[in-house]
């Protein structure tokens, strides 16, 4: 993993080895994994099918396989607890992949270092460009009233998520209705929390004792 995207700190990467192989084994792919401090500690899991969709129940078999993988391992020195759901309609984009799949729609990005004075930029995802400098995100962002295509190297970012728009949730939701995923706590006053970190729903969750 060349980027902090996926996992973040040394402890996140550590698991996302364990874990990645029983998550792919069970047909899903990790989205993103982090181990948050706290009086009991709580790992959480976004993961997703290759194609898109999951539901709780998915959510609910990659809990069970996570959990025993982590009590043979043992890698987690105290208690925590497990929460593993679905990336939600404002996902974060963690693979290279994600930035081509979600092309033409707004995101948030940030990069672990300085670019032109900055680190943080908003714009409409450009597609992809793969170059002797390494693969790039191609975002489309507005300057002086001009639109303008800048190339963000992947692996310079910190954080990446889409931002909610009507125009994203339609799309979601017509993806999910065209699989014949059922949404699971679909609320829409939940779609106006645009700012907050995290929101995806937790879908399924255990505790280890």
């Amino acid at each position: 993993m060349s980027n902090d995207l996926i996992a973040k700190t040394a402890i996140d990467r550590r698991l996302a080895e364990i874990l990645i192989p029983v998550i792919e084994d069970l047909g899903f792919e990790l989205v993103r994994l982090r181990l948050q401090g706290g009086k009991t500690a709580t790992l959480q899991i976004m993961a997703d099918r290759p194609e898109g969709g999951i539901n709780v129940d998915d959510c609910a078999d990659i809990s069970v396989a996570v959990s025993a993988t982590l009590d043979v391992e043992d890698p987690i020195e105290d208690n925590y607890h497990l929460e593993v759901s679905s990336p939600g309609i404002d996902r974060p984009l963690t693979r290279l992949k994600d930035f081509a799949t979600f092309e033409g729609y707004e995101a948030r990005l940030e990069t672990n270092q300085p670019i032109d004075g900055r680190k943080r930029f908003k714009g409409i995802l450009a597609g992809v460009e793969t170059g002797e400098g390494g693969d790039e995100v191609l975002l489309n962002i507005e300057e002086a009233g001009e639109t303008q295509t800048i190339g963000l190297n992947f692996d310079w970012l910190s954080d990446a998520k889409l931002v909610l728009t009507d125009e994203l949730i339609r799309e979601m939701l017509r993806q999910k209705k065209d699989a014949g995923v059922e949404i699971d706590n679909l609320d829409e006053s939940h779609f106006d929390e645009i700012e907050t970190e995290d929101e995806a729903a937790q879908d399924a969750g255990s505790v280890k004792e």
